[in-house]
């Protein structure tokens, strides 16, 4: 069995819609989690270059409003790859950190005016691995993200165990969560916007379900962190507070909290995993394992694309038809 290792969930406060601030940030964040020894370190959810919380604050009808932020967000969102993954990369293997974080991302793909909730997996060499885009953006988020595909569903092999994960309320998507755990995921990542009672015990039942630790990491951000130019602020009902607490935690796979709820404030929170301890959480339930029944109950998990844009293998034109001459007889 592998030794004993450190994952941790960093919650923390973006640079509210400055990418390179807050990329900056995050490479000494990811530093700072390195001098905790651990192995693996999950930011929040659209941390760069910050959770688009306004589709909530907004009443509806202010068009003009929603046009202005959409459009600083997708000034400072993130191509996948680019110069920014590049920078979080090369902090990742400075650091000899795995890392999973979470980003706005472009559609370089196709428009490049549309967004995907994003997070990206990163290992200790400072190598992408994948990205999984949000299948299914939650209410007023619809406001600003694009829907992902099955194309980006996938676990990851990381030098001491298997991540994978789903992003905020696909976690409450009980087919999403079974192809988590019939890959294998032993780390379940949830980066959220989400906190409170409901959400811990959300994070509980997964660990307990999928027998595997959870790393649940929310954003960290008050009123003041907004910068006063934007006009959405008179719209929260606390202007001196935090628009966000946090919440992060880390479970068990017998459900228990292991590290946190942290709340109102940034930090790292550290939990120790014992990869002996995985196996025999299994031995009287296997989700995806001798309690599956798949003569009862099948899965199929559709990872194609769905390119916004399909124009095929370009060929090459066809020579032109040779040209018949008439001939006369006398």
């Amino acid at each position: 069995m592998a030794k004993t290792y450190k994952i941790a969930a960093v919650q923390a406060t973006p640079v509210f819609l400055d990418r390179e601030k807050t990329l900056d940030k995050a490479c000494r964040l990811i530093d700072q989690a390195a001098a905790k020894r651990v192995s693996l370190a999950v930011f929040p959810e659209a941390f760069v270059p910050a959770y688009p919380d306004w589709v909530w604050a907004i009443p509806p009808g202010n068009e003009t409003l929603q046009r202005e932020l959409y459009a600083e967000l997708l000034a400072n969102a993130v191509t996948v790859p680019s110069t920014a993954t590049d920078k979080l990369c090369r902090a990742a293997k400075r650091a000899k950190l795995n890392v999973v974080i979470g980003v706005n991302e472009r559609n370089a793909e196709a428009s490049d005016a549309s967004l995907y909730n994003t997070v990206l997996y990163i290992d200790e060499r400072g190598e992408l691995l994948g990205k999984h885009r949000k299948l299914v953006p939650t209410g007023g988020e619809r406001l600003v993200w694009a829907q992902g595909d099955g194309s980006t569903l996938e676990a990851y092999d990381m030098p001491f165990g298997r991540v994978g994960g789903l992003i905020c309320w696909e976690n409450y998507m009980p087919l999403a969560r079974y192809a988590m755990y019939a890959w294998g995921t032993q780390i379940y990542c949830a980066p959220t916007w989400d906190r409170g009672g409901s959400w811990l015990a959300t994070l509980q039942h997964i660990g307990k379900e999928g027998r595997c630790y959870v790393i649940g990491c929310s954003i960290a951000i008050r009123h003041r962190d907004v910068p006063a130019r934007y006009a959405h602020k008179r719209f929260y009902p606390d202007t001196s507070g935090w628009i966000n607490g946090g919440g992060s935690a880390i479970a068990d796979p017998d459900g228990n909290i292991v590290a946190g709820p942290l709340w109102e404030k940034e930090g790292i929170l550290t939990a120790d995993v014992d990869p002996a301890r995985l196996p025999g959480t299994k031995w009287m339930f296997d989700v995806a394992g001798h309690y599956a029944r798949p003569d009862v109950f099948q899965l199929v998990v559709d990872r194609s694309e769905r390119p916004m844009l399909d124009a095929g293998p370009l060929e090459k034109p066809k020579p032109a038809p040779k040209r018949r001459t008439a001939t006369r007889r006398s």
